[in-house]
């Protein structure tokens, strides 16, 4: 009768993970050596944020779906944000703009997790001066709520040539994700670097009210600052498909208000949401 193997000792699985770990380390260093091959081509050809949102959101994508074990999907998108943060930094040295008026905590812990803490991070007490800091850089970052604002900050993003909305996070969305406010990311990207899934437009409105807000709320995200000077409001509107934006217009006027005015102010990619059940959908 053959006797079964006897199961590795801890000294073993100990030196597997050593042998594990000073391959990812040595891989980390390769991944250096190539993105120090990049800046060589770029040569700082390049004119605003080095980010690429198309591309990034393209990764995290793949690394969502071929992710398994045990090991928790938001310590792996961490990982990989900073990484890619990281490199991005090496590449080209940028700041993070925070607006910090709906709370420091949040902000620094969205800042944290996807750009660690290599990058600076630079607060801001409100949105419009996080984002005004960006229009001032050549490639630096803004972070500001997704959901609320006190002011419309996103009516500087409507001129050519200046910021726009160039992500949303987080990108992998769960119930207790360690990084779960949801913000905006303002930069000035490449067009050719943009991801359009979902487009970000700015809208002015005249006769707004409360039963306005509920005809829009089913079509698309909605954030109002209400101006009572013109009894109407601005909108940050973010439209994906199969909704437009002439639906969105075509729904206010139903409702009875007066359009004054529309801009696309930026674009992002479509989110994952990651179930109770754990799988992820996009």
């Amino acid at each position: 009768m053959t006797k079964p193997p006897s199961p590795p000792s801890l000294n073993e699985l100990r030196q597997e993970i050593d042998s594990i770990d000073a391959q990812v380390h040595q891989l980390l260093m390769q991944r250096g050596e190539i993105i120090d091959r990049l800046i060589a081509v770029k040569q700082t050809q390049e004119v605003g944020s080095a980010f690429r949102p198309a591309r990034e959101a393209d990764m995290m994508r793949r690394l969502v779906e071929r992710h398994k074990g045990i090991l928790p999907l938001d310590t792996v998108e961490s990982i990989w944000r900073v990484i890619i943060a990281t490199f991005t930094y090496v590449q080209a040295p940028f700041s993070v703009h925070v607006d910090q008026s709906l709370g420091e905590s949040a902000m620094r812990d969205s800042a944290r997790f996807h750009f660690g803490f290599t990058v600076p991070y630079v607060p801001h007490f409100s949105a419009s001066a996080a984002v005004e800091a960006v229009a001032r850089s050549k490639g630096d970052l803004a972070l500001v709520s997704a959901t609320s604002g006190a002011t419309p900050w996103w009516l500087a993003l409507e001129a050519a040539g200046v910021p726009k909305i160039i992500a949303r996070l987080p990108f992998i969305e769960r119930a207790d994700h360690p990084a779960a406010l949801p913000v905006f990311v303002v930069s000035r990207v490449a067009d050719s670097a943009m991801v359009t899934e979902v487009e970000t437009w700015s809208i002015r409105v005249s006769g707004w009210n409360a039963e306005i807000a509920r005809a829009i709320s089913p079509l698309a995200e909605v954030v109002a600052v209400p101006d009572t000077a013109f009894d109407g409001a601005a909108l940050l509107v973010s439209i994906s498909a199969p909704c437009s934006l002439d639906q969105i217009k075509a729904a206010l006027i139903a409702a009875g208000a007066s359009l004054r005015s529309s801009a696309l102010v930026g674009s992002h990619a479509r989110r994952y949401t990651v179930p109770p059940s754990g799988k992820p959908t996009p």
